[in-house]
């Protein structure tokens, strides 16, 4: 367990030096979803959210943790997986004694581990900026934060899948950057929504995500309300490295 453990942190730093020489990427995974959440700031002020139960602070801050998983996890994933194959890195990384979940692993851990400061700082940024108080059920919000960085690791790599070059990795992962800041509740909250459109946008992956984080602040999920979106990231988690076990590729595509 502890030689696993350091083949994946020496392959995290090696992987962390790389990111470090990408702008690009910085540019995506840090700086854009810290602008993003503030941006909406005056969309979100004109909403009707006293009916809902909440308020400013309460769509932001779930806003800017869903914003760090998408750019500075998900987004930033595809890209690095993507380019690490089509490198021959991947392949090469395999002929030795590095078993593939731990190729993978290391590959993820540096942006993992941004989304997750990220997230943090965010979220104790929007707490003071907004004048939110302190969280009623944290437990929630952590349990929201570590399946998001889990999930969307795991749907980055199986989008690298079916993606063929660096260039068009910003394409194939438009359609669920998009469907999640329209229907996840990123900028509109689900409470706004019709119940009957609400219930399908509540099986969306980052869904879950939004809403535990939310709860977590506001302290009004119940534990029966938990357990749905609890077992909807497992699902999609569970599908993601179901999928990525059998369709990733290693080499590059052709």
């Amino acid at each position: 367990m502890s030689i696993a453990v350091g083949r994946v942190r020496a392959l995290a730093r090696a992987e962390l030096t790389l990111f470090g020489r990408s702008k690009g990427t910085i540019v995506v995974a840090l700086f854009v979803p810290l602008v993003l959440p503030f941006s909406a700031r005056t969309a979100v002020e004109d909403m009707d959210l006293g009916d809902a139960g909440l308020n400013v602070g309460l769509v932001l801050l779930p806003g800017a943790v869903g914003f760090s998983l998408l750019f500075a996890v998900y987004s930033a994933l595809v890209g690095v997986f993507v380019g690490r194959r089509e490198e021959l890195v991947l392949k090469r990384l395999r002929t030795g004694e590095l078993r593939d979940r731990e190729i993978l692993a290391g590959a993820a851990l540096p942006a993992v581990c941004t989304g997750l400061i990220q997230s943090l700082l965010l979220a104790v940024g929007c707490a003071v900026l907004l004048d939110l108080p302190a969280p009623q059920a944290p437990q929630l919000a952590v349990i929201g934060l570590l399946l998001g960085l889990l999930m969307c690791a795991a749907l980055a790599a199986l989008t690298a899948s079916f993606t063929r070059t660096v260039e068009s990795a910003q394409v194939t992962g438009m359609p669920l950057l998009l469907i999640s800041m329209v229907g996840s509740g990123i900028t509109v909250p689900l409470e706004l929504v019709p119940d009957r459109v609400a219930i399908w946008l509540e099986l969306l992956p980052l869904s879950p995500v939004i809403t535990l984080v939310r709860g977590g602040w506001s302290g009004e999920l119940s534990v029966y309300e938990t357990i749905g979106p609890v077992l909807t990231a497992l699902a999609w988690t569970a599908f993601a490295v179901f999928a990525v076990r059998r369709w990733f590729r290693w080499e590059p595509r052709r």
